[in-house]
């Protein structure tokens, strides 16, 4: 959360950041999250609107390796970016509701269950640091990092590892039956 929203990302996508700051009068808050969640649930519908296509624009130009105008029509369609913006908002402002590396401090729950974990080379969204770092304490896990990818599970290079693992999870299944 703080590499997309507070320092990170931004560095990226300078020019984008600047769109998702603009209804904030262009200038970052000390608390980015609180400050979309307030202008969310305002009563005037009209700023509720362009503040969600604002939010639902940044992550969409942050979520493909390259521009994709299908991605960003879809996520920017008001009723869709008011969803996601407010759902997103509400979840981020609240950590996602686990503490600071909760799923690494139990990963000796799973520690021996399958797994296959698919990621994008260039996810500005999710850096691929993290997905690195749940592999190293998952023994029983696969890594894909799919060189050509980011964030989304449109492009074609996740949707192909997508499948492949999804195939070979349920081929793995069935011999174990």
């Amino acid at each position: 959360l703080d590499w997309l929203y507070k320092d990170g990302a931004n560095r990226i996508f300078p020019d984008e950041w600047r769109e998702l700051l603009r209804p904030l009068g262009g200038r970052q808050p000390a608390d980015l999250l609180n400050a979309y969640h307030e202008m969310l649930n305002s009563q005037n519908d009209l700023q509720r609107m362009a503040v969600a296509k604002s939010w639902a624009a940044w992550e969409g130009s942050c979520s493909t390796l390259r521009p994709s105008p299908s991605v960003m029509g879809s996520m920017c369609e008001g009723h869709r970016a008011l969803s996601l913006a407010k759902i997103e908002v509400h979840y981020f402002k609240h950590r996602a509701f686990i503490e600071e590396n909760q799923i690494l401090n139990n990963m000796a729950a799973i520690a021996e269950i399958p797994g296959i974990i698919v990621h994008g080379r260039y996810d500005m969204v999710c850096p691929v640091d993290q997905a690195v770092e749940l592999h190293r304490q998952w023994p029983q896990s696969e890594l894909h990092i799919i060189r050509d990818a980011g964030h989304s599970s449109s492009e074609s290079g996740i949707v192909d590892a997508l499948v492949k693992a999804t195939d070979e999870m349920a081929k793995n299944n069935e011999d174990l039956a």
